[in-house]
């Protein structure tokens, strides 16, 4: 089934939400496309028995709860973009399974996330994390510290490139979200060598060989970006072979970024860019909203 050209964006009521509505709306501008605010509301189990049938007046309540979360996105929405068309989605039960669902109809989603402890903590909110693990379309996730500024709204997107397939699907991604912003693309490439960096002897002899080995990667670079740049003339591009771990060096290179675009091969973590629990690192130290691209298949 095609998707619908839409932006979702979930709102909770938090700061980081809130963001994520301004991100969101600044982005289906530049898009051209709507948006839809998204919030979900579930009944508290501890008030009631299995079996008990609550009150319609407290369905009303969690209801009114809701859209008056919505409404608060909307106005903040208008903020940004007067003229956008908005549209909402307001669901009974987990605001994991609602955006789920939504992820197999539309063209992206948005949602914030507190990010709490950064690299050390390693806690993301669990309904982003869920969703940008499970999700069928690219998630963006912006942090409550991510604020769009005078510095940042123009800045580049920046894109992880490894070479493999879902790395090509993020990297079609960044570069359509470039164009569409007018900014410029960052194609971020890292080469680490970790058995010559084992010892001294052999850092040495890499030292000596990096500059063969930058021009290596530099041209496997071009090959892998090539096809993109010819669909998107108009994007100027900036390539960075980067001799350090992936998430270090597209860390630096988000700073002052709109967007950090990464494929994901879902549970087996970032392969290639990022393993494990270094994808949460990434997600965190980010200085910019990122987003997560999947496999079709995933």
């Amino acid at each position: 089934m095609a998707k619908e050209d839409i932006v979702v964006v979930a709102v909770d009521g938090s700061e980081a939400s809130k963001n994520a509505v301004r991100w969101a709306a600044n982005t289906a501008l530049k898009r051209g496309i709507p948006l839809r605010i998204a919030s979900s509301y579930t009944m508290p189990q501890f008030l009631y028995a299995e079996g008990m049938v609550p009150p319609k007046e407290l369905f009303e309540d969690l209801q009114a709860e809701t859209l008056e979360k919505i409404e608060e996105g909307r106005a903040i929405a208008h903020e940004v973009a007067p003229e956008l068309k908005i549209g909402h989605t307001v669901a009974e039960g987990s605001p994991i399974d609602m955006l789920l669902e939504m992820s197999q109809d539309v063209t992206m989603i948005v949602m914030g996330s507190r990010g709490m402890g950064g690299l050390s903590g390693m806690v993301m909110g669990s309904v982003s994390a869920s969703v940008v693990s499970h999700a069928a379309c690219p998630v963006v996730v912006v942090r409550e510290n991510n604020n769009v500024t005078e510095l940042n709204k123009y800045g580049p997107v920046v894109v992880g490139v490894d070479g493999s397939e879902v790395s090509q699907k993020a990297t079609a991604y960044a570069f359509k979200e470039a164009d569409a912003r007018g900014a410029e693309l960052i194609a971020v490439h890292t080469w680490m060598d970790m058995q010559v960096q084992a010892s001294l002897a052999g850092l040495s002899a890499a030292q000596a060989e990096w500059a063969e080995v930058e021009k290596e990667q530099a041209e496997l670079l071009t090959e892998r970006i090539a096809s993109f740049q010819e669909e998107y003339p108009n994007v100027q591009v900036k390539k960075l072979i980067a001799r350090d771990r992936p998430v270090r060096a597209l860390t630096d290179a988000s700073d002052g970024a709109q967007l950090l675009v990464v494929g994901s091969h879902g549970r087996g973590g970032f392969k290639g860019m990022l393993l494990g629990s270094t994808s949460r690192a990434l997600l965190q130290s980010a200085p910019c909203p990122m987003m997560v691209v999947r496999p079709d298949s995933a």
